[in-house]
Order: C-alpha cells, then sequence, then structure tokens
C-alpha cells in the first residue's frame, strides 16, 4: 500500500504579534498610566488647597464674628494674630483703616500659610459701627 504523499503547509496567516507592535502597545499604554497618574496627583493638591482655603476663610469669619458680637470698636492700625485650624497652621493680618464716615471703620482680615507667609489664602473685608 502507498501512502499518498502530504504537501507540506506553510502557513501564512500570522499567529501572533511583532515585537514592535507590543512595543507600540506598551509606549500606548504607559503614556496613559503617566497621564492618569500625573491627575491624581493634580485632584490630591487641589484637595489640600480647597481644605486649606475653606480653614483659612473660617479662621478670618471667626475673628469678625468675634469683633462683630463683642461690639468692639477695633484701633486703626495693623496686628498679626496666630489662627490656626487643627493641624493647618495660618496666621491672620488685621487691618483696621478708617472710612468716610467717622462711626465705621473697615476692618480687612487677611489669612495666609504660616510657612509662606507671602501666599495670601483668604482676604475677608467688613465695615463694624461704633457701638456708642
Amino acid at each position: 500500500m502507498k501512502y499518498p504523499i502530504l504537501p507540506l503547509k506553510r502557513f501564512s496567516a500570522q499567529t501572533g504579534f511583532t515585537l514592535l507592535e507590543v512595543l507600540v502597545a506598551l509606549v500606548i499604554v504607559g503614556t496613559a498610566l503617566g497621564a492618569s497618574l500625573r491627575a491624581v496627583g493634580s485632584l490630591a493638591q487641589n484637595s489640600n488647597d480647597l481644605r486649606a482655603a475653606m480653614m483659612a476663610t473660617w479662621s478670618a469669619e471667626n475673628r469678625l464674628a468675634q469683633i462683630r458680637l463683642g461690639k468692639e470698636w477695633p484701633a486703626l492700625g495693623d496686628r498679626s494674630f496666630d489662627c490656626s485650624q487643627g493641624e493647618l497652621n495660618l496666621l491672620c493680618q488685621e487691618q483696621v483703616l478708617p472710612t468716610p464716615n467717622v462711626l465705621f471703620r473697615r476692618v480687612e482680615v487677611s489669612v495666609v500659610d504660616a510657612q509662606h507667609p507671602e501666599r495670601r489664602i483668604v482676604k475677608l473685608t467688613q465695615v463694624v459701627p461704633n457701638a456708642i
């Protein structure tokens, strides 16, 4: 009995990825991961900045409420005092200015980061009447 000779099959269809295709895919995935990591870092920084702004606003509002509720007639001039909130070290800078009406004074409270006093976080202003 004679066996028929089968022709050798050549694989014409590609069965895998080339090295170049794999490297291009890795570059694309690496770029996407780098961009997402940068976005997460930016979100974390924005969250810290918003938290600092909220606490600084509370500090300034506390001082202005203290003046209003205590019916204080603040002296003209500038003064600074510690107004930390929790572990956030803040410094309040109060400036009392005259107004055209002598029965009122303008109080400006600026809150700055104690480690970086040149960086003002928030500034609130209030007009205070003289409680005669």
